[in-house]
């Protein structure tokens, strides 16, 4: 018997006011421009401030969307019951030594946030150094940004977000005391690397416009107002980070735009110095430097080296005329990530899709790598603090092995296993199937896909498939475990990651490939891989959903125009969609950097069309449009809450048929939707049930499936 679908109340119809837009000679309406609150800024740091109007619009589409996901209500209690019986509620960190203490981070059972501890090296008490439970506790919202111990041990510096905008605050705590100090730095970016002597930090303050502006240094027991400037950016066009050397002596100022970055270097033992450049930036020159004492290694695309090469330069000389060859660039083994010790350097690089983790021996000069059997996995490099340290640490998994975290020996060359992350008792990693496939494109490429099925899925045509992509920054999308993905795998979904140009799973020249005026083989690619699983019988072309968030969210307002017939559902996370009005906005926080990824349609006419071409909002059409799910969040300084609110305004007063268009925004909450751990598994479940009922034919306009055809029931 064919499942009936719930009706729902009519949607919002958002007001239409007419607007006019102009851009090189040539005039459009944009009827849903008053979306965008006049005072945006205001909102970003008081949410409570956002215009009535507008205000009724979101709550009537939230009461609207959950109305019409109202049948999935029990199958959303039950997919995050089943995710949060997957964690292990009191989950903890190794501890990562430094000097006399071990540092680690761990959750209590049914505690949302991090709590933050030590213990002696040697072994003994543990010490809370600062509880995320009881910070967050009756907040609407609370973030933890970053903690950093002071280098005598003394202090502990963390910020956190209490909007969801990315406006941090920085206090200090007195470990010893266990309170906090009045010290307190509002508006900052979050991040923080203590000087030498332990009495003052530098920081990075955003400006009005929420873009990170300078480096400022402040001293212990003196208030913000007297912080010193370390560094200044006049160009919004460019981001700027401060990081510490592992070595301690120094911190790296980095200057980074999407096409070139340059690096600074502060001295911490006088951190009101002027900073050390190390060379000047221009156009296409990326690189970032390690800091070894008497030299520097440096990780740089320079001569050609597009995949990056390892140079070596003196610290007190290091301008690029000093620059000497170490590892040579290979062309596709891209250098994804470096790590540097007293006696060793390490190299995370990656070959068509594949990570490899590469060691090389300062004394001898011999490199050796460590091998993995899967050949689909995920690497990261983990936190070591102590320079003179032989063993660094990572973490290693699979689409179907869950997280494993080692500490390696580089002298003995031994692998010693830290911790397995726990999965549930009767999870068996026989029972699924990974796969490495590749799609063609009609430009004749191939685009890597990671797949997962359980084994027991029928691959012939009849499963449900969700397929996941991004595609934009360089990006790379990991083929790693989830423990979320299981509550679609273990009911028969086929689960798919797109690994489309605009990546740099094949190196660079696979991000140079979909970005600027190339941004449209991103799409191309997702949609070869769609038709690519259909025509190998891993999908049933009645039932699949596109999944995709930020960047990743505009690739699935491009899909959903260009080939709408192709997907049941599409869910669109916190989605870029209003691309061409963003970059013709030069106040917004992000556009001016973001003219290098996307192009400059203010100043570059060809730049304008093709935006123009491809913008989701720009290029709805009165057609049919599958199932959507669009995500947002109100204080998100990213892609802005108005974005996605036109969009679905748009799509609504165009389609012809389909849907339904649901949006959803966190009125408390900004790019990275909730911050507690239990209360983002309940959006990861509102999101999964919508696909899962989309798949059923509850949900949709599409071909009603009947009960349980092909879908299994949870383990």
């Amino acid at each position: 018997m064919p499942h009936t679908k719930s009706k729902s109340a009519p949607p919002p119809r958002a007001e239409l006011r007419p607007h006019e837009v102009s851009a090189h000679g040539e005039t459009w309406r944009d009827d849903y421009a008053w979306i965008r609150a006049d005072n945006w800024r205001e909102v970003l740091r008081d949410p409570a401030a956002l215009p009535r109007d507008i205000r009724d619009l979101l709550e009537a589409e939230n009461a609207y969307a959950e109305d019409a996901l109202g049948s999935t209500h029990a199958l959303q209690r039950q997919l995050a019951r089943e995710m949060r019986a997957r964690l292990k509620e009191d989950d903890s960190e190794p501890p990562t030594p430094d000097g006399p203490f071990s540092y680690y981070s761990r959750f209590r059972h049914g505690g949302q946030h991090r709590v933050y501890c030590r213990r002696p090296r040697a072994g003994g008490k543990e010490s809370v150094l600062l509880d995320g439970d009881a910070r967050a506790e009756g907040a609407a919202f609370f973030s933890m940004g970053m903690s950093r111990h002071s280098p005598d041990h003394s202090r502990l510096a963390w910020s956190a977000d209490d909007k969801g905008s990315e406006m941090y605050a920085i206090r200090v705590r007195d470990i010893a005391a266990g309170e906090d100090l009045p010290d307190l730095v509002e508006n900052a970016s979050g991040e923080i690397v203590w000087t030498r002597d332990s009495q003052g930090f530098l920081y990075i303050l955003q400006d009005e416009n929420h873009r990170p502006c300078r480096v400022m240094w402040h001293r212990l027991g003196a208030p913000a107002s007297e912080d010193v400037r370390v560094f200044e950016e006049a160009d919004p066009a460019w981001f700027i980070s401060v990081t510490s050397s592992r070595l301690g002596r120094r911190a790296f100022i980095r200057v980074h735009g999407h096409d070139a970055m340059e690096s600074h270097v502060v001295d911490l033992d006088d951190p009101g110095a002027p900073p050390l450049l190390i060379a000047p930036r221009r156009s296409g020159l990326r690189y970032e430097a390690l800091d070894h004492g008497d030299a520097f290694y440096i990780k740089t695309n320079s001569g050609g080296a597009r995949d990056f090469q390892i140079v070596v330069a003196p610290s007190d000389a290091p301008e690029e005329a000093n620059w000497r060859p170490f590892l040579p660039a290979r062309d596709g083994r891209l250098i994804e990530n470096v790590a540097i010790f007293q006696d060793y350097f390490v190299m995370l690089a990656r070959e068509e899709n594949a990570p490899r983790l590469i060691i090389h021996e300062f004394a001898s000069g011999e490199s050796h790598e460590i091998a993995f059997e899967a050949r689909t996995y995920f690497l990261k490099l983990e936190t070591v603090y102590e320079f003179a340290s032989s063993v660094f640490r990572f973490s290693y998994s699979t689409m179907a092995c869950s997280q494993e975290t080692y500490d390696y020996d580089m002298a003995s060359r031994e692998r010693i296993l830290l911790k397995k992350q726990m999965t549930p008792r009767d999870f068996d990693p026989s029972a699924y199937v990974v796969k490495a496939l590749m799609a063609p494109t009609p430009d004749g490429e191939s685009v890597p896909i990671s797949l997962l099925a359980r084994r027991s899925t029928p691959l012939d045509g009849t499963a449900p498939l969700l397929i996941y992509g991004y595609g934009a920054y360089g990006h790379v999308m990991d083929a790693n475990f989830s423990t979320n993905r299981l509550s679609l795998v273990d009911r028969g979904f086929v689960y798919a990651i797109a690994h489309v140009r605009g990546g740099t799973e094949k190196g660079f020249r696979w991000y140079e490939e979909g970005k600027l005026e190339k941004k449209a083989n991103t799409f191309v690619d997702f949609l070869a891989v769609t038709r690519h699983l259909i025509a190998t019988g891993h999908a049933d072309p009645r039932r699949i959903i596109a999944h995709g968030g930020s960047a990743g969210g505009m690739l699935m307002g491009a899909i959903a125009n260009q080939a709408p017939e192709l997907y049941a559902g599409i869910i669109a996370d916190v989605p870029f969609v209003d691309v061409l009005n963003t970059m013709l906005d030069a106040t917004l926080p992000l556009t001016p950097p973001e003219w290098l990824e996307w192009g400059d349609p203010i100043r570059d006419v060809s730049a304008f069309a093709a935006i123009r071409a491809y913008s989701p909002y720009d290029n709805v059409r009165a057609e049919r449009y599958p199932a959507i799910l669009a995500l947002a969040g109100l204080a998100d300084p990213r892609v802005t809450y108005w974005e996605p609110a036109k969009w679905v305004a748009r799509l609504r007063a165009t389609m012809t048929g389909g849907g339904p268009i649901l949006l959803r925004t966190a009125m408390e909450a900004g790019h990275a939707g909730a911050p507690g751990r239990f209360d983002r598994l309940d959006e990861v479940a509102r999101a999964y049930a919508f696909a899962i009922a989309v798949a059923e034919g509850k949900i949709g306009g599409g071909v009603v499936i009947p009960a349980n055809a092909g879908i299994q029931s949870a383990t």
